[in-house]
């Protein structure tokens, strides 16, 4: 029976597998994101627009969470490198520039809904929380451990809890907020917070 809303059956067209239906699917994702938001996000309807199944969807990612998380991470490609202009304060404040820039958008909003959904039922989104974060706080790793080769800081200040803690306050203004994030509360974080705990000698 043919369907009724205008959108192709995925029982009809040639069959697509791997690699080719996944980017189907995560295309579709975005299109949704960019059409409804994230609240309104339904499996069914991404599923359609990518002329496939729900099974297919949800064979691969379980929940909404993991398969918006892993859109995103298709549309922005290839992740950029860290910042390294040879400061501390200036690589930290290119990476939190970089990401409130990101948070403006679509982007945002999906990632404004997932931030929201990971506080509302942690326990189900423990794995996508995690996974929002890893990118980001390996690139602040990175600009950690290159600030203490140079001796900019000791490396027994760099804590784990440390890492994320600037992008953290970032999305927190973001989540009370929202965008644009005004450059003067990136510099704050920085200067007001994050220095003064890697380097004490920045609170004189």
């Amino acid at each position: 029976m043919a369907p009724t809303d205008g959108r192709a059956d995925h029982r009809t067209g040639p069959r697509r597998r791997g690699e080719v239906l996944e980017a189907a699917i995560l295309d579709a994702t975005l299109a949704e994101l960019n059409d409804v938001g994230y609240a309104r996000l339904a499996m069914e309807r991404i599923a359609a627009r990518a002329h496939t199944s729900k099974a297919s969807l949800y064979k691969r990612w379980p929940s909404r969470a993991e398969l918006v998380v892993a859109a995103l991470r298709h549309g922005r490609g290839p992740a950029d490198p860290a910042p390294d202009t040879g400061s501390l304060r200036e690589d930290v404040l290119t990476l939190l520039r970089r990401g409130a820039r990101r948070l403006e958008g679509p982007f945002g909003e999906a990632a404004r809904g997932l931030m929201v959904e990971t506080l509302t039922d942690p326990d189900r989104t423990a794995r996508v929380r995690a996974g929002m974060f890893v990118a980001r706080d390996r690139l602040m790793r990175e600009i950690l451990d290159r600030a203490a080769a140079r001796g900019d800081i000791a490396a027994t200040a760099i804590k784990p809890r440390l890492i994320g803690l600037a992008p953290a306050l970032v999305d927190h203004h973001f989540l009370i907020h929202g965008t644009p994030i005004p450059d003067g509360v990136l510099t704050g974080i920085v200067d007001d917070v994050l220095l003064p705990l890697l380097v004490p000698d920045a609170r004189d």
